[in-house]
């Protein structure tokens, strides 16, 4: 039987996931996990080690600082969620990204 902390964090790790549009077998490819793996930690019947923690953080373009930070404070945290994806890229991906979310920015300051 799950105890409560497994299950809560496999709700978590579930609510990750589905906000990416991700299916279980999408996760565990992208993390280099089993698919049985994923699941059974959704499910909090697998208490994960921290070499699987790193893989779904990895997987999720999350450190395992946010990961969890968004557990620890029970919702999500799109500032570090950027941060991290942006942190994934190459350095000129990067540079784009910035130009792009600066252009958005400025045009909703002219609105």
């Amino acid at each position: 039987m799950p105890n409560s902390l497994a299950r809560r964090f496999g709700q978590h790790l579930r609510a990750m996931r589905q906000s990416r549009a991700f299916t279980q077998d999408q996760l565990a490819e992208r993390s280099g996990l089993s698919v049985d793996t994923v699941r059974r930690v959704e499910r909090g019947t697998l208490s994960p080690s921290l070499e699987t923690l790193d893989k779904l953080a990895h997987g999720l373009q999350l450190t395992l600082s946010s990961m969890f930070g968004y557990f620890d404070r029970g919702g999500r945290d799109e500032v570090s969620e950027l941060r991290d994806y942006v942190g994934s890229r190459t350095s000129r991906q990067a540079r784009v990204a910035m130009r792009v979310l600066r252009a958005m920015f400025e045009s909703d300051e002219g609105s």
